[in-house]
């Protein structure tokens, strides 16, 4: 090899030695939710979503993420979610839906049909595929400014709370009930009883202070907010699972992310809802021990007075599927689908909410 030839070689060597090294790019979001970080889906979406994200992404190489955590009130309260990420406080939330029936009537169709089925996994599920089955749901988080990713179920079953003793449901008539949406339409069914609209977090002051003289909500919550010191008694009346938080992302910020990031973040967000609803139907029987073993006393009720409840309630769910019908949605076709899906896995409830 002659020095000419010789030189150039080493010399394309050096420059080959001279190129930057492939950077991965950083990405800040920020992922809020105005619950505690205690509060079980947010501990998830810490333990969960953003590692399984991160793994993903490791893997290519492309992208890594930089999270800031933003949970309890820091930058906005429970019921502040979607206009958080609306107006782009966050990048990332866990909006908890059943604050916003008005703008989010879709996400309701879990909550208006009762006494069906008490399996956080199946009515995770069956929501979730209604959204990607027909656009309604989607457009409706659209219209505020974001991208749906999934929604979450995270309780078995609703359950009623008392602060007095309580052996019937009779025992709630006259009462004042405690409960976060919806489900204030149950009350319908049952004699002289006035719902009381509130939050997860204020139950407990609610319950102490005799606001209300009763609380709706799930054994799970009742034993990490430690319900039983002001409520020890719990009529099991498996009221149902009901979808109540759906991961979203700022419009504006998700047209701003690459490809690869958001098929993560899409394929992330599935395997947090089933993760979500194994976790909440795994600890619901250790809960209802832990709430037993904070003093409370745990009373089953009968079917047949299940039934009655069920009966002697309007059809929230037909009034739901007009309200989306009158809106050019199909919101019958929506509530049928959702039915039958809960049928084929096996789940009919005590009323046929789709018999008008």
């Amino acid at each position: 090899m002659n020095d000419w030839t010789r030189r150039t070689v080493i010399g394309a060597a050096l420059a080959l030695t001279a190129l930057p090294a492939f950077a991965t790019e950083t990405i800040r979001a920020v992922v809020i939710d105005g619950y505690p970080a205690r509060a079980m889906w947010v501990q998830e979406f810490t333990d969960f979503f953003i590692p399984e994200v991160d793994r993903r992404l490791a893997e290519a190489g492309n992208y890594k993420m930089e999270w800031q955590e933003s949970y309890g009130g820091s930058i906005v309260k429970p019921r502040g979610v979607l206009e958080g990420i609306q107006l782009g406080l966050g990048d990332i939330g866990i909006v908890t839906t059943i604050f916003h029936s008005s703008k989010l009537p879709s996400q309701g169709l879990a909550a208006v049909t009762p006494f069906v089925a008490a399996d956080a996994r199946v009515v995770a599920r069956a929501i979730d595929e209604i959204a990607r089955e027909f656009p309604t749901m989607q457009n409706e988080f659209v219209a505020q400014n974001q991208v749906y990713l999934a929604t979450g179920v995270v309780l078995d079953s609703y359950q009623v709370f008392s602060s007095q003793p309580i052996a019937t449901l009779k025992d709630l008539e006259g009462g004042k009930v405690a409960g976060a949406g919806l489900n204030l339409r149950y009350l319908e069914g049952i004699p002289g009883s006035a719902g009381v609209r509130g939050g997860l977090t204020d139950f407990y002051s609610m319950l102490q202070t005799g606001l209300v003289d009763h609380a709706m909500l799930w054994p799970e919550a009742a034993a990490t907010f430690k319900i039983a010191e002001v409520a020890p008694y719990m009529l099991r009346v498996n009221l149902g699972a009901v979808n109540s938080k759906t991961v979203t992302v700022n419009k504006d910020y998700w047209d701003g992310l690459p490809t690869e990031v958001q098929d993560v973040l899409k394929a992330v967000a599935i395997d947090y809802r089933d993760h979500l609803a194994n976790v909440a139907m795994d600890v619901a029987a250790e809960s209802e021990a832990a709430y037993i073993a904070g003093g409370g006393k745990i009373i089953d009720v009968p079917t047949a007075d299940l039934v009655a409840w069920a009966n002697a309630m309007p059809n929230i769910a037909a009034e739901l599927a007009d309200t989306l019908n009158a809106a050019g949605e199909p919101g019958d076709a929506m509530l049928a689908a959702y039915l039958g899906k809960l049928k084929d896995a096996g789940f009919e409830g005590v009323r046929d909410w789709s018999v008008r």
